[in-house]
């Protein structure tokens, strides 16, 4: 077996806990991993984790092991990327994470282009409303569409993405249409909310003549999926907060109409996030730079006016 693969697989199963989960994750058997990590202990004669029918633990010996494993792994992937950088063939995979309602609507339609461009490298997408943990996931950058909080992480702006509050006519058509967030709460109008484990926002933020104003909103409806979101909004069942890129084909059909109109949503970030390092990597820096560019362009064809 390589030793390089062995390597990699003892970082993965030391940050994800799990022989299993690091199998998946590296795309070969619980058992293959299993046998791998017994081969890096017989080389280097000590054990690296403890092992238990329900459990599995680093040792002393392990949690060293670790943290020069993974400058090893980062020195082999920084050689590779200037050899790759020297003959102009950048090669190697990424992996890439994304919201659901932005990866399917704007990133992912845009990534087969950037294949042809490069066919050596894989792009590996993963798409999730839920939070990621870029180390644990072994991620190299994020389009993160939201809020940006203090970080280690690089960010590279991508734009500003108007929002709206949208419903069907089904729903307004048995109460009144309400104008700005007052009438959110003075009519008790249902609204679908975005929410997942942890998340912070149980509100709306909407523009008045005062400025900015936040709005706690409820609703008999909940999902940690956006498109959930859209699927009841499209059913009549109550206003959702969404950007307008996402939605413009229901703007457009009629299926959903603006509300609120007289005290919109901010607009909302869209960026991408990596680590530092992975500047360093000519794969890394062709991709972004080349979604970076594609994603303005297609936002501005799927927000130009009709």
């Amino acid at each position: 077996m390589s030793y390089v693969a062995n390597l990699r697989t003892f970082v993965r199963v030391y940050e994800l806990g799990s022989m299993s989960a690091a199998g998946r994750d590296q795309r070969i058997s619980a058992a293959v991993a299993s046998a791998r990590i017994a081969e890096l202990e017989r080389h280097l004669g000590v054990r690296l984790f403890n092992r238990t029918t329900r459990s599995l633990q680093p040792t002393e010996q392990g949690s060293i092991f670790y943290q020069g494993a993974q400058k090893i792994l980062e020195t082999i992937t920084e050689a590779e990327a200037a050899v790759a950088d020297v003959s102009r063939h950048p090669r190697g995979s990424l992996h890439v994470a994304a919201p659901l309602g932005l990866g399917k609507r704007l990133i992912a339609p845009l990534i087969p282009a950037f294949n042809d461009l490069y066919p050596e490298i894989e792009v590996r997408l993963r798409l999730s409303d839920r939070r990621v943990d870029m180390t644990a996931e072994a991620l190299d950058l994020v389009f993160h569409l939201g809020p940006l909080e203090d970080s280690t992480l690089r960010i590279r702006p991508i734009a500003d993405c108007p929002r709206l509050l949208v419903a069907a006519p089904e729903y307004l058509s048995a109460r009144p249409q309400p104008r700005t967030g007052a009438d959110l709460l003075a009519d008790h109008h249902a609204c679908l909310l975005h929410r997942y484990p942890g998340a912070r926002e149980f509100y709306w933020t909407l523009s008045t003549p005062d400025g900015p104003r936040r709005f706690d909103v409820t609703g008999p409806l909940e999902s940690d999926d956006g498109d959930v979101l859209t699927a009841w909004a499209l059913s009549g069942r109550g206003i959702i907060l969404k950007p307008t890129f996402e939605i413009a084909d229901h703007l457009a059909s009629g299926a959903l109409v603006p509300v609120c109109e007289d005290t919109p949503p901010l607009p909302v970030s869209l960026a991408c996030l990596f680590p530092s390092k992975r500047l360093q990597d000519p794969k890394s820096r062709l991709f972004i730079d080349f979604m970076v560019a594609a994603c303005k362009r297609e936002l501005s064809r799927l927000l130009a006016p009709a």
